[in-house]
């Protein structure tokens, strides 16, 4: 992984209106690294990815992609900058069918190798392109929200709750697939429900309380530390 972060956070206090939901919160992703975030409902996860994707008021401190500040850039023109954004609800067009929800995507690409790109990572959705993405399973759908989002080869990929709802063996399908994601060099800012099985994958994390920092570390010192899991991960990974 690079020396220099992709995405910096520095003081950034940001939220709905005129009320501040994440509080002077600082954070950073390196190229190629899965960085989860947990903490109680309501600590300002899905707040801090929305933040960094443009879509609510910042009040105060810097959002920094690859050395450029986005802090004030319009949510519109995230996706030219390089991030992906997979939404934990209404991430696909359910009206559509699979093929359009891809070619929606595409944005300007040479749509038949974009779409050969996307079906050859997966493959499951090559017999579906004809079928309106609102009659997939939940797994498939999420594997149709991945593709929509990673069509435009983002370098940063915020992903709110991707495994809410899902099965046991999906939920295992979809870390195996981000890790790989991450593999390929795309930095991963997560936030998950199944905080225990996410560290797995995760190279580092941030632990939220009251919409700041708490605890910032490893992966790997988070789950080796059982007080911690206690207390951030409730003996059972919910955050």
């Amino acid at each position: 992984m690079s020396a220099a972060p992709l995405l910096e956070l520095t003081g950034v206090s940001a939220g709905y209106r005129d009320v501040p939901i994440i509080k002077d919160l600082s954070i950073r992703v390196m190229p190629g690294e899965v960085v989860c975030v947990i903490g109680p409902n309501g600590a300002g996860k899905s707040t801090l990815i929305k933040s960094v994707m443009g879509l609510l008021k910042i009040f105060s401190g810097s959002i920094v992609l690859d050395a450029k500040e986005i802090t004030r850039l319009p949510a519109e023109k995230h996706i030219d900058a390089g991030i992906g954004y997979v939404p934990q609800v209404a991430n696909v067009f359910g009206a559509l069918t699979v093929r359009e929800n891809l070619f929606l995507s595409c944005k300007g690409r040479n749509v038949a190798e974009a779409m050969d790109r996307m079906l050859a990572m997966f493959p499951e959705l090559k017999v579906k392109l004809a079928l309106p993405a609102g009659s997939l399973s939940g797994g498939e759908r999420q594997m149709l929200a991945f593709a929509r989002c990673l069509i435009v080869e983002p370098r940063l990929l915020l992903l709110d709750e991707p495994t809410a709802a899902l099965s046991p063996l999906l939920v295992g399908e979809v870390f195996d697939r981000i890790a790989g994601i991450a593999a390929d060099n795309t930095a991963v800012l997560l936030v998950e429900q199944n905080a225990l099985r996410a560290l797995t994958i995760s190279h580092r994390v941030y632990a939220l309380a009251g919409g700041t920092n708490a605890i910032e570390g490893t992966a790997a010192e988070m789950l080796a530390n059982p007080d911690l899991k206690q207390i951030y991960l409730g003996g059972k990974g919910n955050a």
